[in-house]
C-alpha cells in the first residue's frame, strides 16, 4: 500500500516538473496514476487572473483482484501551484541553448555545500563543466560545448529536467 507522505511527495515532484502523466506500479500490484490536468485560463476583464494546473491521483490495482468485501474508490487530489517565471524573451540571435541530453536531475555544483559551477555573468568555454545531471543513480557532468557567457541559468538546483529541456542561455 502506498503511503500517503509518499503519494504527496510524488505529487509535488510531478507539479514542479514538465512531466504530464506518472504511473507507478507498487509490490502488492498497486498501481498509482499521477496526471495534470490543462491549465485553466481564467478572461482577463476578472481582477485576479490565475493558471492553476491540477493534480489527478488515482490508485487501483494492476491485476484483477479477487472480490474483497471492501472496494476504494479512486482518489482525486488537487494540487494549486504558482506558474515559474518565463524566461526573458530576447531578441538576440548569438543565444545558445545548453539543453539536457537525458532525463534527470539539475545540479548545478558537485555537491551541496560546494558553489555552483557556473553563474549569471561567467565566461565559459567548450570544455567548461556547467552543471550535473542524474539519471539513475549516474552523475553525468555536462559541458558548455561552446564559449561565450552565461546570460541567464533557467533551473533550479534539485529540479528535474527534461530530455532537449533548455537549462543555460549563453551569448556566443
Amino acid at each position: 500500500m502506498f503511503k500517503i507522505t509518499d503519494l504527496r511527495e510524488l505529487i509535488r515532484a510531478v507539479d514542479r516538473s514538465n512531466i504530464d502523466e506518472l504511473i507507478v506500479k507498487g509490490e502488492n500490484n498497486e498501481k498509482v496514476e499521477i496526471r495534470k490536468k490543462g491549465a485553466q485560463v481564467v478572461g482577463t476583464d476578472q481582477l485576479e487572473a490565475v493558471s492553476t494546473p491540477q493534480v489527478e491521483v488515482a490508485t487501483q490495482p494492476t491485476t484483477p483482484p479477487a472480490p474483497q468485501p471492501q472496494t476504494v474508490a479512486p482518489t482525486q487530489v488537487e494540487v494549486k501551484a504558482e506558474e515559474p517565471p518565463a524566461p526573458a524573451a530576447t531578441a538576440d540571435e548569438n543565444l545558445h541553448k545548453i539543453t539536457s541530453p537525458m532525463v534527470g536531475t539539475f545540479y548545478g555544483a558537485p555537491s551541496p555545500d560546494a558553489d555552483n559551477y557556473v553563474k549569471k555573468g561567467d565566461k565559459v568555454t567548450k570544455d567548461s563543466v556547467v552543471c550535473i545531471v542524474e539519471a539513475m543513480k549516474l552523475m553525468n557532468e555536462l559541458e558548455a560545448e561552446v564559449e561565450g557567457e552565461i546570460v541567464e541559468v533557467l533551473v533550479e538546483n534539485g529540479q528535474l529536467v527534461e530530455y532537449g529541456q533548455p537549462l543555460f542561455l549563453v551569448k556566443a
